[in-house]
């Protein structure tokens, strides 16, 4: 790891994002080869300490070595709001067995070790700021992580969490910088905030988002909360909306909320560059714990053997 930098004043706000996208990272990476591979990137949320802190890893180890593009490593919390039943009750066990934020980024590590799928932890903001932003973004780089969603801390408020990155690729970048008069941590590969869209977001905020978008863009697919199948996909509006999105950045977009089944990442595939499945993951390993390892990873190879486009 990289010591802290300090020293010359850079104002993180006037970065140009599009200009250091062309910096090559692991999700740049995974994105050009599922485009290459002419299919959309497989990315899988799993709760981490669900059901227990060991099988839980063994369960993700498995879902990586299985196929997935890329992970999101749930990071449980008390009070979920943006997630539905399947993974409250998911949040509720994982605490009871002992999983922290702490504990998630060291599951990251281990991963690392093995794997170079692309690692973002998703978590609420309160466990990240009860840690602390600085020492949560030097653990998270140490770790290899690639990223953060923070569900409910908004687009506008990143740089709570990325006034701790100096990213590669910028002006003065192999010199100590500090950004804000606040400690900042080199890192070799970018550290990505990833943005939300709701269907609720007014275009005006959704093309600032765009613009300050990098990684990818999580396309929330309709209303309400993750699972469930109480509010159905509209898949003709959902299209339009990419469609006007893609002229607004060349950032990835990637669906999620309600994709469930190997029909879903196939309807999702046709828009996106990328599909995000959450709730169906934790439902097998609620409905299946003692052989959660093997079925989320036939699971994972059922969504890759559907996951290719029309040619």
């Amino acid at each position: 790891m990289n010591t802290v930098f300090q020293g010359n004043m850079v104002n993180y706000k006037n970065f140009n994002y599009k200009k250091i996208l062309t910096t090559m990272t692991r999700l740049t990476q995974i994105f050009e080869k599922t485009r290459n591979e002419n299919r959309v990137a497989l990315i899988g949320y799993i709760t981490a300490g669900d059901p227990d802190m060991e099988w839980s890893f063994e369960i993700i180890d498995a879902a990586c070595g299985a196929g997935l593009d890329i992970l999101e490593l749930g990071i449980p919390f008390s009070d979920p709001t943006a997630d539905g039943p399947v993974i409250q009750r998911a949040s509720s066990r994982a605490i009871k067995a002992g999983m922290t934020l702490r504990h998630g980024i060291e599951f990251v590590r281990k991963l690392r070790q093995k794997y170079e799928l692309p690692i973002i932890l998703f978590s609420y903001y309160n466990p990240i700021f009860a840690m602390g932003t600085e020492t949560f973004v030097r653990e998270a780089v140490e770790a290899g992580a690639d990223g953060v969603l923070c569900v409910d801390l908004p687009s506008e408020y990143s740089d709570e969490i990325m006034r701790h990155i100096q990213q590669p690729n910028i002006k003065n970048a192999d010199k100590n910088v500090s950004v804000n008069n606040v400690d900042t941590f080199n890192t070799g590969n970018r550290f990505h905030f990833i943005r939300l869209i709701a269907p609720t977001t007014d275009t005006v905020r959704r093309n600032e988002i765009l613009r300050q978008s990098d990684g990818f863009v999580y396309i929330v697919s309709r209303h309400g909360v993750t699972g469930g199948n109480s509010n159905k996909i509209d898949w003709s509006g959902l299209e339009q909306e990419i469609t006007a999105m893609r002229c607004e950045t060349k950032v990835p977009l990637c669906v999620g909320f309600g994709i469930s089944t190997p029909e879903d990442v196939q309807a999702a595939g046709t828009l996106a560059d990328g599909v995000i499945i959450g709730s169906a993951f934790q439902r097998i390993i609620e409905e299946h714990p003692d052989t959660a390892k093997q079925s989320v990873a036939n699971f994972v190879t059922t969504l890759t053997t559907v996951n290719k486009r029309n040619s």
